[in-house]
């Protein structure tokens, strides 16, 4: 029998070489095995959450309203703050080039670079998607180290009350 052994064929197929490189693609400039990569960082880390939580014999509970408020409140803060503030800048600098203010002690940011650089520098200029990862983070200290989340979780969300608070005050002083 050709090509096999025992009645089975081998298809041998021509390999397309253009798939090789996933971050390299021409029609697709998304470093997409950067975002594997991080992805199963994300999913490593939060896998060790669970198993540490697991072998904690305490049982977790489930926030109440106020709590996720806060939570959810602390996650805007935090991203926002590590995203698009410029004084955190110089977290972003190897991963983004600045464009210009955006405002409110904000500034606009391209992402520079390729592969995994590329891919960190979108992770840290997009507040949407740096949520997840934050989210997950407080919530996860909430849970090993509920007094220190606890006050973490109050700053950031008081910083981020006291801003939309700014903003209203700002915007009621513009329309006079």
């Amino acid at each position: 029998m050709p090509n096999g052994a025992a009645g089975v064929w081998i298809l041998t197929v021509p390999h397309d070489h253009s798939h090789d490189d996933p971050d390299h693609s021409q029609d697709d400039p998304r470093p997409l095995g950067a975002y594997a990569a991080m992805m199963g960082a994300y999913g490593v880390a939060v896998g060790a959450a669970a198993l540490a939580l697991r072998s904690r014999r305490s049982r977790v509970r489930r926030p109440g309203p106020m709590e996720l408020a806060l939570l959810a409140l602390a996650t805007q803060h935090v991203t926002r703050l590590v995203t698009r503030d410029s004084i955190t800048s110089p977290l972003r600098a190897p991963f983004t080039e600045f464009e210009g203010a955006a405002g409110e002690g904000e500034v606009n940011e391209r992402v520079v670079g390729t592969g995994l650089r590329r891919a960190v520098g979108e992770l840290l200029s997009c507040p949407f998607c740096l949520g997840q990862w934050a989210a997950t983070g407080l919530v996860a200290s909430s849970v090993f180290a509920p007094t220190l989340a606890t006050a973490g979780v109050t700053v950031l969300a008081t910083a981020q009350l006291s801003d939309y608070l700014q903003l209203c005050y700002a915007a009621l002083r513009h329309r006079q």
